[in-house]
């Protein structure tokens, strides 16, 4: 128990600073879950409720970067609220074994979007710009892409922040402060809708799930005093060798 206990503590502890540092926490705290013996969807879910409360920390910091946008968040908060519940249904719907054989999947997509989701921003924001009058059918079309981001992080939460960036600047945004605060905006609603459904449902672990949310947020609070001394890039790359490895690992005990 005690080590059951120290393990999710430092999940979520090493979760919090890479998602304070350079993102990517759900590639420590979801394997945690699973190695301890918690269900994959359960674990899923429970991954979800431990990450919820740093999304909404951040998203309060981030309050007056997101009230620059007041004349989009009513759509915002609407589509994030639907997305999530319908990924969340869909997760509650889908067979154990069926979720087991698309978790390596859903990791290397999130570590693929982790890795090269700086080059797709950059790229989408040239888009944005070529084609700032965006036609009404466009206009619909991101509607429908926001709509699938959050179906996305109903379901599956990592990688969440990643492509929700990458949506914001295919929508034309461009201050980087407000792209961050929509983003843990969007998250924390499309997870806090999420977490009612899996209460409902039953699958949120609250024991294991509180230690690493504790843990979360006792390494997001260090980070945010000595972030700034580790080197960005070394943190970054750190992530993307853990987040392939591990995903190397799925991809191995379930196929193999």
């Amino acid at each position: 128990m005690l080590s059951e206990l120290l393990i999710l503590f430092a999940a979520g502890f090493f979760g919090g600073v890479l998602n304070s540092v350079a993102g990517g926490g759900s590639f420590i705290t979801f394997p945690a879950l699973l190695f301890v013996g918690i269900p994959p969807i359960s674990a899923n879910a429970t991954n979800t409720f431990s990450a919820c409360a740093g999304y909404m920390s951040g998203a309060y910091a981030f309050r007056k970067d997101i009230l620059q946008d007041r004349e989009n968040l009513l759509k915002l908060t609407l589509l994030s609220l639907i997305g999530g519940i319908c990924g969340a249904w869909l997760l509650l719907r889908t067979p154990e074994e069926v979720f087991v054989e698309a978790v390596p999947w859903l990791l290397l997509f999130a570590t693929i979007l982790f890795i090269f989701g700086a080059r797709l921003n950059s790229e989408l924001k040239k888009l944005a710009s070529v084609h700032k009058h965006a036609s009404s059918l466009g206009g619909l079309l991101l509607l429908l892409l926001l709509l699938g981001v959050c179906i996305y992080g109903g379901f599956f939460n990592a990688g969440l922040g990643i492509i929700t960036l990458s949506y914001l600047a295919l929508a034309g945004y461009s201050n980087i402060n407000t792209m961050n605060g929509i983003k843990l905006l969007v998250s924390s609603f499309v997870s806090l809708i999420a977490i009612v459904l899996f209460v409902v449902d039953g699958v949120i672990d609250w024991y294991a799930g509180t230690i690493v949310m504790l843990g979360t947020l006792a390494g997001g609070y260090f980070a945010a005093h000595y972030s700034r001394q580790l080197p960005q890039q070394l943190v970054r790359n750190f992530v993307i060798v853990a987040s392939c490895g591990i995903t190397a690992y799925f991809f191995y005990d379930i196929y193999a």
